[in-house]
């Protein structure tokens, strides 16, 4: 008895454990393991541009954000969504295949007398520069061009990314600094993907409250480039309020939605107008400018949407892009609580679609 004992003795020291229930029975090398299905770009320096007390565009817009990012959706989406934060500026080769050459030297003199004089400058009404407002827009455009680099490389796994950074930019014209907007950083990026990685055909897809004038006018002239917004009108800029097509290939579309309107005229008009139209292009890659300040609960318009409308627009897009990359930059949204909620609602649209 005492030797049958130290016999199975010896074997429970020796024998492989049999795995717990639901326990993994291989475990993937860093090297192995599924890619994530969303990369966050993001940067510290993009909080530190600052319009002033009061000013919607708060610092407070991204600071809310980082921190989800960091603990709320970190949690819930685990290595589903990957952080990144890399140091990387735009150039001005890359800034002028958008803007013109006025608007760069002006953009970067207004920088530099805010700098010197440590002080916020008024480029309009609603526009300012700080003396971070620089590296920010900069870093803004670069974080944009680093994920379209990345989900367009040779080999890529991921395949959808979301900046999220600020200013804005879907305002910014050529020639134009507005709305809040300095660069436009969607656009850049759009001109990167064709200039720089060979792209025929892409799509800008627009859902911010307010118009994208500046994504409009960066695609009027290119047939290669399909621009769609749905959006409030009238509001501000006071464009894109005429229902139909425009452009030079007729691939230009917008579609006004009434103040007051809710949930079912937005499905409405992606389901029914938007995404059909996109399909007929057919691109080969699908950009967003993902604004959530049709809210009900935004204070800078008046339509009526939810958080469960972003979720399901961003899952709509990914689903007519079919394996098409997708790169998201943040627009607008400027009631922080509706703002996380519905940024969070985008992220998991991206992740799930």
């Amino acid at each position: 008895m005492l030797a049958r004992m130290a016999l199975l003795s010896v074997l429970a020291r020796t024998l492989p454990r049999a795995p717990r229930a639901g326990a993994r029975l291989v475990r993937l090398s860093s090297t192995e393991r599924a890619p994530p299905k969303l990369a966050l770009y993001t940067s510290a320096l993009c909080v530190e541009h600052d319009a002033g007390m009061g000013h919607p565009e708060s610092p407070e817009r991204l600071t809310s954000l980082l921190a989800l990012a960091r603990g709320e959706w970190a949690t819930k989406f685990g290595e589903e969504l990957e952080l990144r934060e890399p140091n990387v500026d735009v150039t001005d080769e890359q800034l002028l295949r958008v803007h013109t050459e006025r608007h760069v030297s002006r953009m970067r003199a207004a920088f530099a007398t805010a700098g010197s004089k440590q002080a916020t400058l008024s480029l309009d009404a609603d526009t300012r520069v700080c003396p971070s407002s620089g590296a920010a827009s900069l870093r803004a455009s670069g974080l944009t061009v680093a994920a379209v680099d990345a989900v367009l490389a040779d080999g890529a796994r991921t395949k959808r990314a979301f900046v999220m950074a600020r200013p804005p930019g879907h305002h910014a014209e050529p020639d134009t600094a507005m709305g809040f907007c300095l660069f436009n950083s969607i656009m850049v990026g759009v001109a990167h993907a064709q200039a720089a990685h060979g792209l025929r055909k892409v799509a800008l897809l627009d859902f911010d409250v307010h118009h994208g004038n500046g994504g409009q006018a960066m695609c009027t002239e290119h047939a290669d480039r399909f621009f769609a917004s749905s959006h409030q009108s009238p509001c501000y800029p006071g464009s894109g309020n005429r229902l139909g097509t425009s452009g030079v290939a007729g691939q230009v579309l917008n579609v006004p939605l009434k103040p007051g309107a809710g949930s079912e005229q937005f499905r409405t008009a992606w389901a029914d107008t938007i995404l059909p139209a996109m399909a007929a292009f057919a691109p080969e890659m699908v950009f967003v400018s993902a604004g959530f300040d049709a809210h009900e609960f935004d204070p800078l318009a008046s339509l009526f949407l939810h958080e469960d409308d972003y979720e399901w627009v961003t899952k709509k897009i990914a689903e007519t892009a079919g394996g098409a990359p997708i790169v998201s930059y943040l627009e607008g949204g400027y009631e922080i609580g509706a703002l996380g909620r519905s940024v969070r609602a985008h992220v998991k649209g991206m992740i799930e679609a």
